[in-house]
């Protein structure tokens, strides 16, 4: 159960940074609308994220375990990461700072944006798909653990965004595009660290 817990927390700490577009749209939105609106997008992107979780988890069962997908979710998935790492160190970032005036927001409307981006993003399910293998081979393909873990994953996101919405409406005035490139660079590095231990670790495995 304890590495369920640690599985869900990482899982759910890469998936907080991982979702591209919507990790800067969230920022933005609390900036420039408020706490509320950027929280109401980090839920719709939980929603998102239990919709496409279900999916992969209980497609997943039909599926016969043999030990050589040890080897495949190893080298795939640390591929996977460690380009999704190389982008967030390039990648631009720029927010408009012109509407500084918070205004009463839908946080409907907000909900479902976040929802369809993150929905609506490939590598998002992409990295469910990963996630899930890795949890399966790591738990041994048990249910039970696995939605345990999930569970911690979720929680783990939507407490990490929620600070990230907080912090960004309470700081607006501060938070700088150079401060926001360098937190890129910083997830980008983390990810990338992650994709070489996990390609180590399963070389060391099976060779």
């Amino acid at each position: 159960m304890f590495e369920a817990i640690l599985l869900g927390m990482g899982a759910g700490l890469i998936s907080s940074f991982l979702t591209g577009p919507v990790f800067f749209s969230m920022i933005k939105t609390s900036i420039e609308k408020g706490f509320k609106a950027g929280f109401s997008l980090a839920i719709g992107v939980i929603f998102s994220d239990v919709i496409l979780i279900g999916i992969v988890l209980f497609g997943s069962q039909f599926l016969e375990y043999q030990e050589s997908f040890d080897k495949y979710v190893g080298f795939i998935g640390g591929a996977f990461l460690f380009a999704v790492g190389l982008y967030y160190l390039f990648a631009t970032v720029a927010i408009n700072y012109d509407n500084n005036t918070l205004q009463k927001v839908s946080k409907r409307g907000y909900l479902i944006k976040g929802f369809l981006m993150c929905i609506l993003t490939p590598s998002t399910l992409m990295f469910w798909i990963i996630v899930s293998s890795i949890i399966s081979v790591k738990l041994n393909n048990r249910l039970d653990e696995k939605l345990f873990c999930f569970f911690i994953a979720m929680g783990t996101q939507l407490t990490i965004d929620g600070l990230k919405s907080y912090y960004s409406s309470k700081l607006r005035y501060r938070i700088k595009e150079s401060a926001l490139k360098t937190l890129n660079k910083v997830a980008g590095v983390i990810i990338i660290l992650f994709a070489l231990w996990l390609v180590f670790k399963t070389y060391n495995q099976f060779y």
